[in-house]
């Protein structure tokens, strides 16, 4: 089968499209004929250097998917072949004592598609019938795709781990990237308050005609000023981050007493100054978060489907185009997901 996988560790000059073997199906695994995956900074990471993960090279790229179902065990009670299907994007061992207490996401052998085994840059996959769900009707399989990672993660952050109520106001840095996109779709259809950040105008403007109430633009303003304006010197209750190092300054800042900080990422760095002062004297909680459960994915996607959230596709290229793909997404620009169609192939 045809697929983009990493050949080493470097520039786009390692990520090589190509031939790779069939996956093997296993019992109780569904194989799925992929027709889409969308671009997340883990794939650059993956490109880059893939520190402290551990994977094999050669190694299929790509965390999330969606595509038709190609085979799958007899007498299956929910799915069937044909089906047009997303994924989710983990795999957990069921057994240890975060599966068994239904957290997954933190299962002490989770493997994440695209890292600690093949992803999704392919023409086929084989995954947990568990992982596999329905596509709502009328969705891309671009959409479908994009829920399974940037949607998901944003979903955890925001209604399980920070709990965010819809007379709240919240502060997501970075708009434009999916995670933040995610999370500004998710606040507003939870009826809540939503501040943006951006360095880029274009940007605002538009997360503005999706909805957000107020924005701030990170070129000439000071973020955590124009947050206590914006909310009468208050202050929001949130803050959403998966930028990092850069922002935390200004999120704990911005944050009422009492307020909650909720991470995923660190792009711009891992070791901020921790201001532990501000921290326990305005009591403030600070919410670590990553990916999501094959059960909040359940619950996202009736979420969506319920308030017409649909995730925001900036830009798609072939599988072959790979490499224009990823140099897009470094470079920041976009606003939206970058995705892949991929042509799934002559059945196997």
């Amino acid at each position: 089968m045809k697929a983009a996988f990493l050949t080493g560790h470097g520039g786009n000059e390692v990520v090589a499209v190509g031939e790779r073997p069939l996956p093997a199906r296993a019992a109780g695994e569904v194989r799925v004929r992929l027709h889409a995956a969308t671009l997340n900074r883990v794939d650059l990471y993956m490109r880059d250097s893939g520190a402290g993960i551990t994977h094999r090279i050669p190694q299929i790229m790509g965390v999330d998917g969606a595509g038709v179902i190609d085979e799958l065990d007899a007498g299956d009670p929910v799915l069937q072949p044909g089906q047009r299907v997303l994924l989710y994007p983990g795999v957990a061992c069921g057994r240890c004592e975060f599966c068994l207490r239904g957290d997954e996401v933190l299962c002490t052998r989770y493997q994440i598609l695209g890292e600690q085994r093949d992803g999704t840059f392919a023409q086929h996959i084989a995954v947990p019938a568990r992982s596999v769900l329905p596509l709502p009707d009328g969705w891309s399989f671009a959409e479908g795709a994009a829920l399974g990672v940037n949607h998901l993660t944003a979903w955890r952050m925001l209604v399980t781990q920070a709990q965010l109520r819809p007379w709240e106001t919240v502060l997501i840095f970075g708009i434009g990237g999916g995670v933040s996109l995610a999370g500004l779709q998710i606040a507003k259809a939870l009826g809540a308050r939503v501040i943006v950040t951006s360095r880029h105008a274009g940007k605002l403007e538009r997360a503005r005609a999706l909805g957000a109430d107020h924005v701030i633009d990170a070129s000439r303003e000071d973020i955590a000023k124009a947050a206590l304006a914006a909310t009468g010197g208050r202050g929001v209750d949130v803050a959403f981050d998966n930028v990092g190092e850069t922002v935390w300054s200004h999120a704990l800042k911005s944050l009422v007493r009492g307020g909650r900080l909720v991470l995923c990422g660190a792009t711009s760095g891992d070791q901020p100054g921790a201001d532990l002062r501000r921290l326990f004297i305005r009591q403030l909680k600070v919410l670590g978060s990553t990916m999501g459960t094959v059960a909040e994915l359940h619950q996202l996607l009736a979420f969506c489907q319920r308030h017409g959230v649909r995730p925001v596709i900036e830009q798609t290229f072939a599988l072959d185009e790979v490499h224009a793909a990823l140099a897009r997404l470094e470079s920041g620009l976009q606003f939206g997901k970058i995705a892949l169609t991929i042509d799934g192939g002559p059945a196997p």
